[in-house]
């Protein structure tokens, strides 16, 4: 089924069974920004949403039905209630320009925002209040929050590593190498592994988690 240009962040609504799809669009084409709500059991589209900008990746809040969508420019977390799931109903400041990653602490209601301008800024879901801001080792891209173990990783995509912070104190426990454009990753089940995809040399590297 055709959604907007360019689709990349997913989120799903299981209950209700529909999908967001943050589009990232087309700069030389007006209103390209856009989020598109598909209802999976008729197969359509249920909603088009205009974007203030180009979008990035999204998550879903089971517990207060909402998604959140990550804005670049200007920098910003557009919030969508799915029970009214054809407007944006508010936005959340990001105070570093270019937000990217983005995952969910659904027992704290914090969201993790990476920008590309080499921050990690953690926020209050509910009110957009800043909690803490962090720095990367350079821009990041794909995000993954270990709720078992409290570790978030950031992968930053040039020199290419995984950072990784400890989300109790939100301090940086470290930064483990991979190779430069290594985008994407993601996180076992269990949150004992780390895997990370590396397009230079066409490998997938996994890491095991050092957990205390």
């Amino acid at each position: 089924m055709a959604v907007g240009i360019r689709p990349n962040g997913l989120a799903f609504d299981h209950v209700r069974r529909q999908i967001l799809v943050a589009n990232v669009g087309d700069a030389a084409i007006p209103g390209s920004h856009t989020l598109t709500v598909v209802a999976l059991d008729e197969r359509k589209p249920r909603a088009e949403i205009p974007a203030p900008g180009r979008t990035r990746w999204a998550v879903y809040d089971l517990e207060s039905q909402v998604f959140y969508v990550n804005i670049a420019q200007p920098a910003q977390i557009v919030v969508v209630d799915a029970r009214q799931s054809d407007r944006i109903a508010r936005t959340l400041a990001v105070p570093s320009p270019g937000a990217h990653g983005l995952d969910l602490d659904l027992d704290a209601k914090r969201l993790f925002c990476a920008c590309d301008s080499g921050e990690l800024i953690t926020l209050d879901a509910q009110s957009g209040k800043i909690l803490r801001q962090n720095t990367l080792s350079g821009a990041p891209d794909v995000v993954f929050f270990d709720r078992m173990h409290g570790r978030l990783y950031v992968a930053i995509g040039k020199p290419g590593s995984i950072d990784v912070f400890d989300t109790k104190t939100m301090e940086k426990l470290g930064s483990i190498a991979t190779e430069e454009g290594a985008h994407t990753i993601a996180l076992s089940p269990a949150g004992d592994q780390v895997y990370a995809f590396l397009p230079a040399s066409h490998r997938a590297a996994i890491y095991e988690a050092v957990l205390s």
